[in-house]
């Protein structure tokens, strides 16, 4: 397919627009993603018609999602959640996938979907990465809570990328291949313990002294890691995006405890500037608006999805942390974890792939998604703020 300028030109439109929109809406913050992905919708082929995505933008809009789950994974702090938030958040993906295959069958019993496995998982993913930046704004991340907030959203992302690369393997027929994921995993350990004790005299120099030059060694390295994980897991039959996600858990230990603002402030600008906008944009832009209008069952799946989101990842959130948070935080968790996005997007995609999913559904899930992405965290953090006016002064 021949590049289209004009429509990079579109794409990096939009990605300028939605900042600007959602500075607008600062009574009600909307998440920019929200907004990316709206905005494609609007100029994509089924509405205004004024771009489309070609191979370029597709490639793009891939690594984008590859640097979004390089950039969760960076954010997931061991030492912070190790203990009780990971526990929880592991026990409480668990229940949901509880929740999900129970609601998954009961659908699949009365002919609404017949991806039951794929329909189950993604009821209990999350939308960690995607969630990040507004509670790195909001302050989440430097309290208690935020620990219990990271260990849920660590588990129900990390946990449906593994389940999803099993499955991959299975649906090519080589169900021997899922057990490479161990080789990945044993590879990813190595390099982790490489990194922290191989430290070149010339290599620290080098990353120190090109970090505000051109040479940008630390940003060139951190790039290398996430295509080479990211290959390595395709070769190995795996999804690219758990070889992204162990890159950023990789370099999230070897930087921990070292003074990587201006770092991190680099690989955000790389990320949150170019490459994770067009992947948003990309999925508002390939989003079958036509097909969920068209099919009055698929539109009202949609909010029956959304509120599946709430109970599979909500219910477990709030019945967990009963004794670690107040009523207020817990209803707050629950919001934040029932809030998903990029994950479901891997998912539909590969029931297209294996014509194990209906288009209709797949677009009813998406499009729960985009919905629980913009309800979700804006009631998740009204709670939050209440809660930290009900917080006893010096807790």
């Amino acid at each position: 397919m021949e590049v289209s300028h004009a429509d990079i030109l579109v794409v990096v439109t939009i990605a300028v627009l939605a900042p600007l929109l959602a500075d607008l809406t600062k009574r009600a913050k909307v998440p920019i993603v929200v907004l990316e992905i709206f905005l494609g919708i609007i100029v994509g082929p089924q509405v205004l018609d004024l771009a489309a995505t070609d191979s370029f933008i597709d490639s793009l809009a891939t690594f984008g999602l590859a640097f979004l789950f390089f950039l969760a994974g960076m954010e997931i702090d061991f030492e912070r959640i190790r203990g009780e938030p990971a526990r929880l958040g592991v026990i409480g993906w668990l229940a949901s996938v509880a929740i999900g295959s129970a609601a998954a069958v009961i659908l699949h019993v009365t002919g609404v979907i017949h991806a039951t496995v794929l329909v189950a998982l993604a009821l209990s993913t999350t939308a960690l990465g995607t969630l990040m930046p507004i509670f790195r704004d909001a302050g989440i991340l430097d309290q208690r809570f935020g620990n219990f907030v990271v260990g849920a959203g660590a588990a129900g992302e990390f946990g449906p990328v593994v389940v999803v690369s099993v499955i991959l393997a299975f649906e090519a027929d080589e169900p021997l291949r899922a057990l490479l994921l161990f080789v990945f995993a044993a590879i990813v350990v190595t390099a982790t313990l490489f990194a922290l004790r191989a430290r070149p005299a010339r290599v620290v120099r080098l990353v120190q002294t090109t970090m505000g030059t051109s040479g940008q060694l630390a940003i060139r390295l951190s790039l290398l890691l996430v295509v080479a994980l990211a290959v390595l897991a395709s070769e190995f039959g795996l999804d690219v995006i758990l070889g992204a996600f162990a890159a950023g858990i990789v370099v999230g230990i070897v930087i921990r405890g070292t003074d990587s603002h201006e770092f991190l402030g680099k690989l955000d600008a790389v990320g949150f500037g170019f490459l994770i906008p067009v992947f948003f944009i990309a999925t508002g832009m390939d989003y079958d608006l036509d097909g969920l209008f068209s099919d009055p069952a698929s539109l009202a799946l949609v909010p029956g999805f959304a509120l599946l989101f709430l109970l599979g990842r909500g219910l477990p959130a709030m019945l967990l942390y009963r004794r670690r948070l107040s009523a207020t935080e817990r209803t707050s968790l629950a919001l934040f974890s029932a809030a998903a996005l990029p994950l479901l997007v891997a998912i539909t995609q590969i029931g297209l792939d294996t014509h194990t999913m209906r288009p209709e559904v797949a677009v009813s899930l998406v499009g729960a998604g985009m919905l629980s992405v913009l309800v979700y965290p804006l009631l998740g953090l009204a709670r939050h703020r209440r809660a930290e006016r009900e917080r006893p002064l010096g807790n």
